[in-house]
């Protein structure tokens, strides 16, 4: 509470929020009054739920009755959240104490695990990446390692072998809102090294491929440009657009796929690395940049394989696992920032 803060050198709101910053789970009671707002705009509670959606998990209780317009509205913000843990209606304070008591004996038994260990996370999502120069291609290809954590068995080597599974994962890749797949190419799954591969092969040496270990860990890999752009005029190269849109993809898979495997939950933080590995582009570009541009490249992709090899990672490299839905967007962003830099390093000499 609020209260047990104690005495401190700043203001009620950034205690609020800085105990809530190091808190493990966020329970949200939302009664019909929406409260004072706050220079934001947003009450108190709203921006504490700002702070936690996509940060921490979060169990959210209703009070039923009709609500002021304001907390109307965040009700339907906290009710949009598809990755939201729990979710309930209550009347009464005793029938809500039953509710969170519930609630929470649920959520611990759940997660009920060996303790996270991020470095070891971390590094595990490094792992998972190939080493640079591996398999290499003509093109360049995205690669997206998510590891999960805790470290656990969440698939059983029998339930990896289910055929449904890999069926499942293969309608996904082509059909779902998240497809990654291209519906003009056949597509085969096969177990491999105890893990479950959906692939398609595909012209200009542009594999996709979708990975998944029995650890709940996931590994993409994606052509990093698309079939039109291949196909046009102008000297190949990444479009900075087309990587955002798989590694958004990537991530909206990844999150369907882990709620369709471990759906309470035992996977709670994931880590995620990624890199663009291959030949054949002569540096970064935007749409715009391209298309005013097509004939024109860079140097400075010459050379440095290696080093523009080399994964990117978040800081920390670590997120809940509600993240991958509600901070997908942060996320593609950061990502495709870090992997910009190490395409277009300051002093490239165009051709």
């Amino acid at each position: 509470m609020a209260e047990d803060f104690g005495a401190q050198a700043r203001s009620p709101q950034i205690a609020c929020l800085t105990g809530l910053r190091q808190s493990d789970l966020v329970v949200l009671v939302l009664g019909t009054r929406y409260g004072a707002k706050q220079a934001s705009g947003l009450s108190a509670t709203h921006e504490e739920y700002r702070e936690a959606r996509g940060r921490k998990p979060i169990l959210t209780f209703i009070q039923q009755g009709e609500a002021e317009p304001d907390q109307a509205a965040l009700i339907d913000e906290a009710g949009a959240w598809e990755s939201g843990l729990f979710r309930a209606a209550f009347s009464t304070p005793d029938e809500l104490r039953d509710l969170v008591t519930r609630a929470l004996h649920d959520y611990g038994l759940a997660h009920a695990s060996a303790p996270l260990d991020p470095s070891a996370l971390a590094r595990r999502a490094q792992e998972l990446l190939p080493e640079s120069g591996h398999g290499r291609s003509s093109g360049v290809a995205l690669h997206l390692a998510v590891a999960a954590g805790p470290e656990a068995t969440v698939l059983r080597p029998a339930e990896l072998e289910t055929p449904t599974l890999g069926e499942e994962m293969e309608q996904r890749a082509l059909f779902g809102n998240t497809a990654l797949f291209d519906r003009r190419v056949g597509t085969e799954t096969r177990l491999q090294s105890g893990s479950l591969i959906c692939f398609q092969e595909r012209s200009y040496n542009a594999r996709a491929e979708i990975r998944l270990w029995g650890t709940g860990d996931v590994r993409f890999i994606l052509p990093a440009r698309e079939e039109e752009e291949r196909g046009g005029m102008g000297l190949p190269v990444v479009i900075e657009e087309a990587v955002a849109s798989r590694l958004a993809a990537a991530l909206g898979y990844t999150a369907w796929l882990l709620n369709h495997i471990d759906p309470t939950e035992r996977i709670t933080h994931v880590a995620l690395a990624a890199a663009l590995i291959g030949e054949g582009a002569m540096g970064w570009r935007t749409r715009s940049e391209h298309a005013a541009s097509p004939t024109s490249g860079s140097f400075d992709a010459f050379g440095r394989e290696r080093e523009r090899e080399a994964p990117v990672m978040l800081a920390p490299p670590h997120r809940v696992r509600a993240a991958l839905s509600m901070d997908a967007r942060r996320i593609v962003e950061d990502l495709v920032v870090l992997l910009r830099r190490r395409w277009k390093e300051p002093g490239g000499h165009d051709l």
